[in-house]
């Protein structure tokens, strides 16, 4: 099967500057391990020049970005590549207007093929953390006035945090949820997607984490003004400095899309040559999403 790996982008432009080779590509990582008909599941197939195949029984025809997050690119998939390889790398934050500038599309259609490609950076839930971890809470939408610490106000996005640390005190993964609130039933919701039982949780004093230490092994030690939890609030001061510096504004409807993202980059930064790879074949392994899934109403 192929695989681009590498960062270099001459290297990927060449690689992937016509139409034909994005669908060769798609092909590959769709039935490289073998075909099956999305209609009857009969095993044998012809394949076309425009590398679709066609049932030998049903004659169903399927191209290879049919029923993926690719279905239906009307703007070509040269460019859908080029937003997935940019989102993929970067290093810095990619606005919806600077892709549309980037690749020739209109702003919205620009936004809404990267909310496709957020909705396969999210994380399979498979792979919980364990070792050392660290859990918090924070807020998205500015500070309170007169107010430090948590804070109820409605407006603001309210999120659980947990990063697991390498004995080198290096920043392995990370996860974020959004939640309704701070309650214990809310960041539960966090450890139950992320947190291995096995993991060894720090967190502050916050009685919310009380409930949760029936089940996971959880060390409450006092915050010291964040102190005592600097790695964590540094990734946490970091996730708020991206999402204000790069979007006027971030609805609770799509804040956890722009969380994976975040975390999708950071959890791959030890294996970064495979990293386009890796979200094109989740490009490819997932359903399509209709586009009232992207919109908020």
């Amino acid at each position: 099967m192929i695989n681009h790996k590498g960062l270099n982008a001459l290297e990927f432009y060449a690689a992937f500057s016509q139409e034909e080779k994005c669908r060769k590509y798609l092909a590959e990582i769709k039935w490289g391990n073998g075909y099956q008909c999305s209609k009857c599941k009969h095993k044998a197939c012809q394949r076309r020049k425009d590398y679709s195949r066609t049932c030998n029984k049903c004659s169903y025809t399927e191209s290879p970005s049919a029923n993926t997050l690719f279905h239906r690119v009307r703007f070509g998939l040269n460019k859908a590549f080029i937003i997935c390889f940019e989102m993929s790398t970067t290093t810095k934050s990619l606005s919806a207007k600077y892709m549309a500038e980037r690749v020739g599309v209109s702003e919205y259609t620009a936004r809404m093929f990267m909310h496709k490609v957020r909705e396969a950076m999210k994380s399979s839930k498979s792979h919980p953390m364990k070792g050392r971890v660290e859990a918090d809470e924070f807020t998205v939408g500015g500070k309170e006035e007169g107010k430090v610490g948590r804070s109820y106000q409605v407006k603001k996005k309210k999120a659980a945090v947990a990063i697991e640390l390498t004995p080198d005190n290096k920043v392995k993964r990370m996860y974020i949820n959004r939640i309704d609130n701070f309650s214990a039933k809310e960041l539960r919701l966090l450890f139950e997607d992320h947190i291995s039982l096995d993991a060894d949780v720090t967190t502050d004093l916050w009685r919310g984490y009380g409930p949760l230490t029936k089940d996971y092994n959880i060390e409450q030690i006092p915050s010291n003004s964040g102190k005592n939890f600097k790695i964590l609030h540094t990734m946490i001061h970091k996730v708020k400095t991206w999402i204000r510096t790069t979007y006027s504004y971030v609805s609770a409807f799509h804040i956890n899309r722009y969380f994976d993202e975040f975390t999708f980059r950071l959890n791959r930064s030890r294996s970064r040559d495979n990293i386009f790879h890796n979200l094109i074949t989740r490009m490819v392994k997932s359903e399509n999403i209709q586009h009232s899934e992207l919109v908020c109403t």
